[in-house]
């Protein structure tokens, strides 16, 4: 199987939408100017906040000039984010990113209304993906309950998704992304999870639906920030009949033998902000993974002795995709080239987005403007994707 002949996305949390005429605006300062430097088709995968879905949930109207509006600007959309649902520009989103999490009923209503929304942007007979927290964040309480209603919530979303179906003829599938110290983080956890997740859609006659519209993002950075073996992880889904609907093309931060780099620390410590969680772990060399909550100024200086005599340091900060290296830092885009050069072992080609949404937070010696940096990002992933 090929990789996907759909335009490549790029994925339009990097600028405030906290309206829709904030979104169209995004359109026009961003987007265009991307696809013209890129040089060629181009799709935006929209995050739509819940403010802005709630506002196309005002008037039909509202959402089909938008679509239009898409349409007129030489714009495709074929997949959503649905992951952020508040403000992702706060000055402070950290762990909030995760809430409402799959046991509240306002994270399905949301995303069954992002599914009406992408359903209006698609062709006819178009298929979409979206993108959503996996299940809620592991250092949060929970009530007993917790999994339980997350499951069925998935199973009833993944009914309202057939429906929408058999309603207009547009496939849409959920994408569940696995991410550092959520409830699913590891490819194993995500296994284990979908074989229960199935054995509750058998027992209430939901397996088939369920198998069809309920599958994972795979962003490479996540797994890679693990330490694990993307490609083995790719095959290990596949095996597992486990659907990748969605590819997030991303690299992390890396760090080699911070003990021993001095400089590097030094650059670390400005990738320092307070907007984003910057889940940091560390490989030893016996093979023990070591994880920090968050990047911080205080650990970068004085980190735990294991962590200081890891070999190697990884950061859940999205980096350009292009870049092998940043100043003394490097990035994980040697995994991105491994699960790239897997994916084409799939029977089916998964949705590809560049999601790279920190370039207005990286160190000013690193970040061209924004339009300048994901058109780079998209010529460089292309050329990538052209060698498979």
């Amino acid at each position: 199987m090929s990789l996907s002949r759909l335009p490549l996305s790029y994925c339009t949390n990097v600028h405030p939408g906290r309206t829709v005429a904030e979104v169209v605006e995004g359109l026009d300062r961003f987007s265009r100017p991307i696809k013209a430097k890129y040089g060629s088709e181009l799709a935006t995968g929209l995050w739509l906040a819940s403010s802005v879905v709630r506002e196309f949930g005002t008037s039909v109207d509202i959402l089909r000039r938008f679509a239009d509006g898409l349409k007129s600007r030489g714009l495709t959309c074929y997949t959503l984010n649905a992951f952020p649902y508040g403000d992702f520009h706060d000055t402070r989103v950290k762990e909030n990113v995760y809430l409402p999490d799959w046991a509240d009923s306002n994270r399905l209503e949301y995303t069954r209304a992002c599914a009406r929304c992408l359903a209006e942007f698609l062709p006819e007979g178009g298929e979409g993906s979206i993108s959503t927290v996996p299940l809620g964040f592991k250092l949060f309480d929970r009530p007993e309950n917790f999994m339980d209603r997350c499951l069925d919530q998935l199973i009833q979303l993944a009914r309202q998704l057939d429906q929408l179906y058999s309603e207009t003829g547009k496939m849409i599938r959920l994408a569940i992304e696995p991410e550092p110290f959520c409830i699913l983080e590891t490819t194993a956890e995500t296994l284990q999870f979908f074989t229960r997740l199935r054995q509750r859609a058998s027992d209430e006659r939901a397996l088939e639906v369920v198998r069809t519209h309920l599958g994972v993002c795979y962003d490479v950075c996540h797994q890679a920030i693990e330490f694990e073996d993307v490609a083995a992880s790719i095959r290990s889904l596949a095996s597992a009949d486990i659907r990748i609907n969605k590819v997030h093309i991303t690299c992390a931060l890396q760090i080699d033998f911070p003990s021993q780099n001095n400089a590097s620390r030094a650059a670390l410590a400005r990738f320092v902000e307070p907007r984003y969680l910057h889940q940091t772990l560390a490989l030893t060399d016996s093979g023990k993974i070591l994880k920090h909550r968050d990047l911080d100024q205080n650990f970068i200086a004085s980190p735990p002795a294991e962590f200081r005599d890891a070999p190697v340091w990884r950061v859940h900060f999205h980096m350009p995709v292009d870049a092998e290296t940043v100043g003394p830092l490097k990035t994980t885009r040697h995994e991105l080239k491994v699960a790239l050069a897997t994916i084409p072992e799939l029977n089916y080609p998964p949705h590809l987005e560049v999601e790279t949404y920190t370039w207005p937070l990286l160190p000013q010696e690193s970040a061209p403007n924004i339009v300048e940096g994901v058109a780079r990002e998209l010529l460089a992933t292309s050329k990538l994707l052209s060698k498979e």
